[in-house]
């Protein structure tokens, strides 16, 4: 029986379950506390809620025009914003402020730069319960920051069994079903010099259009071998035989041998799988004794590392092979 046995136990220890993906989070209350946002309202509800990466400057909804406002962003008002919003009548402020404070998707409104926040969006945003702070960092910097915090804290995040292992510098992650010699594979690869991420499940997180894997803090630097029992990979090969996360680069799916099926012989045909939104190179291979694992995987990487280069073994086989039949044809 699998070690931590099985997926769905874990997953409901690390949040989520396989191939499930985690929606995530960030409170107004984990936001004052990460940038020490100092709070300018009094009524607002600091328990919102933000979903998405993207951040707005509302320029063109300080301007009237709100048929495309993205509500659900955090709001950013930097000196051009409260600039403009002041030079307004005041009349005209609580109008725009009243609407800009009244969506009870947005998360809260921020103000860069140290500014003084304009009375009429303080009553807007007291009388809407929307969370209003400031910071002295400038209006580009602190984007930049909250991008990249929300980029780690909201990605897209997925939990797959299988095993992560960074070979020549390659990601691979190793699938197939249980029993089929993952484990076993991953630790001969250690043996031989490379490195692993994660053994049973791995959390894959999306950034942009990178995946990125790791392991869940309980199977840290863990491997299981059915016969033996859990191995700590550090302790036992040291830490140059371990990595904390590895971005992905293929999918490696292990299946039995079947005789009545048809194995790609040339390469020709380049597999991909999807994982959360994106598209990874899957190749599979059939295990039957014999065949040492370790070093088709070794070989596997440093072929994707050469098409990455530009250079492709199959298709310049296969070019070569019509040029020889046009020769002889013709």
């Amino acid at each position: 029986m699998k070690c931590y046995n099985r997926l769905e136990s874990l997953g409901s220890v690390v949040g989520c379950r396989g191939d499930e993906i985690l929606e995530k989070h960030v409170t107004i209350a984990e936001l004052m506390a990460e940038f020490e946002l100092e709070r300018l309202d009094t009524e607002g509800d600091i328990s919102r809620r933000v979903t998405v990466t993207d951040i707005n400057r509302p320029g063109l909804a300080l301007a009237g025009f709100f048929t495309y406002h993205p509500s659900e962003r955090l709001q950013i008002l930097g000196r051009s914003e409260i600039g403009f919003f002041s030079g307004m009548a005041e009349e005209l402020q609580r109008k725009r402020a009243g609407i800009l404070c009244s969506y009870e998707q947005t998360p809260c409104i921020i103000l860069s730069r140290g500014l003084e926040p304009p009375a009429t969006i303080v009553d807007a945003s007291n009388a809407s319960r929307l969370p209003l702070m400031r910071t002295s960092e400038a209006t580009t910097k602190f984007i930049t920051r909250l991008t990249q915090y929300f980029d780690h804290r909201l990605a897209p995040e997925t939990l797959v069994h299988g095993v992560l292992v960074d070979v020549y510098g390659i990601g691979i992650l190793i699938t197939g079903s249980s029993g089929v010699g993952k484990s076993e594979t991953a630790l001969e690869l250690v043996k031989r010099g490379h490195r692993l991420v994660a053994d049973d499940a791995v959390e894959i997180r999306q950034v942009s259009d990178t995946l990125i894997g790791t392991t869940p803090p309980l199977l840290k630097h863990l491997l299981e071998i059915r016969g033996i029992g859990v191995l700590n990979v550090m302790t036992l090969f040291g830490a140059g035989a371990v990595r904390t996360h590895k971005k992905l680069e293929m999918v490696i799916h292990l299946e039995a041998w079947r005789d009545d099926v048809f194995y790609d012989r040339l390469g020709l045909d380049e597999h991909t799988t999807r994982i959360l939104d994106t598209d990874l190179a899957c190749v599979t291979v059939p295990v039957r004794p014999g065949r040492n694992l370790a070093v088709i995987i070794e070989v596997a990487a440093m072929n994707q590392r050469l098409k990455r280069m530009g250079y492709n073994a199959a298709r310049e086989l296969s070019e070569k092979l019509m040029q020889t039949i046009e020769e002889d044809v013709f």
